[in-house]
């Protein structure tokens, strides 16, 4: 290794920091250090007026140094401990929502004719032709009290004997929504996996006397499994952390923990709490990517 360093150029050597050195610097002046003083802040105290209180106080009475107390105000309430859970569901739910909905549409664009294909991958991507919030805001429309989905459904309901709902300013909007953002960055990936998939593979299942489940459960599906993974971390991780939907469509039980860290950040300005909530929460996430780049490797066998 040593002496293939020691026989590289100084133009390959130039070469290569030029294409290494933008990302690294990228990733350590808005990843690496803003973390760092992510971190330094949670073990800190909240300055009067919100914000950080001084490391040195001229006042002894005032709190300052450093301490684990957001740690411990965390750990001593299940109310946020809640919140982390019902985030971690609805994420969860939203993923478990989006595989199903996008494995068929993946399937059938990988399995058709290359103008519909085509066709069909510009549909798929066409909601981030806009903006993110104009999105939401037409589904605030779509789920409105007046609009017409909601006054159908409570018609419908009517006829059984329950009582009317209300679709706005709920978990099924928030739910709705959420699938609405992150579909497309599940479809994405499945489809980049299955349009690799060779169909004589499928031909030599057919051969030896295989239905279409089983083709579909031994062959597709096994062979589609790295897509199904990297799918579900490019829906999950963003989702987990997801307050602007919540916030917009959720009611007050809503909420969820993105939103509990703006709050903090913002309303409240407690900065080493809102610093701590970060914090567990990129922890949490960091878990959820390396379990699945742990079966996403165990399943790449398959490939």
């Amino acid at each position: 290794m040593s002496e293939r360093h020691d026989k590289e150029s100084p133009s390959a050597r130039i070469t290569r920091w030029l294409v290494s050195g933008p990302p690294l610097l990228f990733l350590l002046l808005l990843v690496a250090i803003p973390g760092v003083i992510m971190v330094f802040a949670s073990f800190r105290y909240p300055g009067e007026f919100g914000g950080l209180a001084p490391l040195v106080a001229a006042d002894p009475q005032t709190l300052h140094g450093l301490t684990i107390e957001t740690y411990r105000f965390f750990f001593g309430d299940f109310i946020y401990a809640e919140v982390f859970i019902k985030s971690f569901v609805m994420a969860l739910a939203t993923t478990l929502i989006c595989l199903v909905m996008a494995y068929p549409l993946a399937l059938l664009i990988a399995r058709s004719s290359k103008q519909i294909r085509n066709l069909m991958m510009l549909l798929v991507i066409l909601p981030f032709t806009s903006n993110f919030l104009i999105g939401i805001y037409a589904w605030m429309i779509i789920l409105g009290p007046q609009a017409a989905l909601n006054q159908t459904i409570n018609v419908l309901l009517g006829v059984f004997g329950i009582a009317p709902v209300q679709l706005l300013f709920s978990p099924v909007a928030v739910m709705i929504a959420m699938v609405y953002v992150y579909l497309p960055f599940m479809v994405l990936p499945l489809y980049t996996n299955l349009e690799k998939h060779d169909p004589v593979l499928l031909d030599a299942a057919q051969d030896l006397g295989a239905n279409a489940w089983q083709r579909f459960w031994r062959v597709t599906f096994p062979l589609s499994q790295p897509g199904i993974f990297a799918g579900s971390a490019l829906v999950f991780i963003p989702a987990i952390g997801m307050f602007a939907v919540p916030e917009l469509l959720g009611g007050t039980g809503d909420i969820m923990i993105g939103n509990l860290i703006k709050e903090q950040f913002l309303g409240t300005r407690d900065w080493p709490f809102g610093s701590t909530l970060a914090i567990l929460l990129t922890l949490a996430v960091l878990l959820v990517v390396w379990i699945v780049a742990r079966l996403s490797a165990r399943g790449g066998r398959y490939a």
